[in-house]
């Protein structure tokens, strides 16, 4: 079980869960999130679910405690603010692993391997980033995501958005006309009709992005409990049953 909350400090006092490892309020393992980001973390029936929920979900089974989850601006992930002042155990918001943010935080072994892709309204004519600088249209991205900063890298001033929400809202309402952001959460999105009849999946870009759940700078216990849990889920079939409830069928690892 979790609770959804929003920012906040925690209720309780710290503790010490299972294996004697130090969380920010006794009985939580309290994760930080950016809501919504589906299909990793998401409001459904009053209650936050999604692929990451369910892995820290794992996690807080072996430490014999209960997730807690507070929704928080995607940029404190890059600065770990929300670990380093005590307010979270750690982060987990589908979050690219990069030596920039491991200057900050200490990250978990790899739990997803990540791409980005271009989705576009099919009456643009747009199916890659070529064809979008040729016909001089807008892009848009999540502020602070390594889509942002692919897409910077490759010569566009993106617009800037503050959830993948708020990008896909804005392609549907025309403020971009092509957007570059996480497959999965195209995946998801494409399955409804209303929006498959109207927009098209373009380019894939392989970025060689990896997901990590982030903890605070030298909190070695609870990394390894996390890292645990994820080894285990992915030796006993747990990880593949959770893939493929969230996300879909779970490709084949790479040579």
């Amino acid at each position: 079980m979790f609770l959804a909350v929003g920012c906040s400090s925690s209720e309780g006092g710290p503790g010490e869960a299972a294996g004697g490892v130090s969380v920010v309020e006794k009985g939580r393992l309290t994760t930080c999130t950016h809501l919504p980001y589906p299909p990793f973390q998401f409001e459904q029936n009053g209650k936050v679910v999604g692929f990451d929920v369910a892995l820290i979900d794992l996690v807080a089974k072996k430490l014999e405690v209960e997730q807690k989850i507070l929704d928080t601006p995607f940029e404190n992930f890059k600065t770990g603010a929300f670990l380093n002042s005590g307010q979270c155990d750690l982060a987990a918001a589908g979050m690219t692993i990069t030596d920039e943010r491991k200057k900050n935080v200490d990250f978990s072994v790899p739990y997803f391997d990540a791409t980005q892709a271009l989705l576009a309204t099919k009456k643009s004519g747009i199916t890659s980033l070529a064809d979008l600088k040729a016909k001089g249209k807008k892009l848009g991205a999540q502020a602070e995501t390594t889509g942002e900063s692919y897409a910077k890298a490759q010569g566009f001033n993106p617009v800037a958005f503050e959830s993948s929400d708020a990008v896909l809202n804005g392609l549907r309402t025309g403020q971009v006309d092509a957007v570059v952001i996480d497959y999965p959460v195209v995946q998801g999105w494409l399955k409804d009709p209303a929006n498959s009849s109207e927009f098209v999946l373009g380019q894939n870009i392989d970025t060689g992005e990896k997901y990590g759940f982030s903890v605070k700078k030298g909190n070695t216990a609870l990394l390894a409990a996390i890292d645990k849990a994820v080894t285990d889920a992915k030796a006993d079939g747990t990880y593949k049953k959770i893939y493929e409830q969230w996300i879909g069928p779970l490709p084949q690892a790479k040579p």
